[in-house]
């Protein structure tokens, strides 16, 4: 999370707003509601990748979001960028 905290200002150089960031706890921690109610224990789906984390981001375009996540550390894995509804 520091290494994305220290982008900032590299960040806010391109035009981006940082609207919101946010770490989570491993995915061990997660619950899951089914259909119908049921609550397990654990993530929906058995994974190697997990979500550590997320940016909310406004940017100009599709192109500078991605420049965006370029810029994050990525320890294993990928970053996703995808625009809201």
């Amino acid at each position: 999370m520091e290494a994305n905290v220290a982008a900032g200002d590299t960040i806010a150089a391109m035009g981006v707003r940082i609207v919101h960031e946010q770490g989570l706890q491993p995915a061990a921690t997660a619950r899951t509601i089914h259909k119908g109610g049921l609550v397990t224990d654990g993530p929906f789906l058995e994974t190697k990748e997990v979500l550590a984390g997320f940016f909310v981001i406004e940017a100009p375009d599709h192109d500078t979001a991605l420049a965006v996540g370029r810029l994050l550390p990525i320890m294993d894995g990928a970053v996703e960028v995808r625009p809201l509804l």
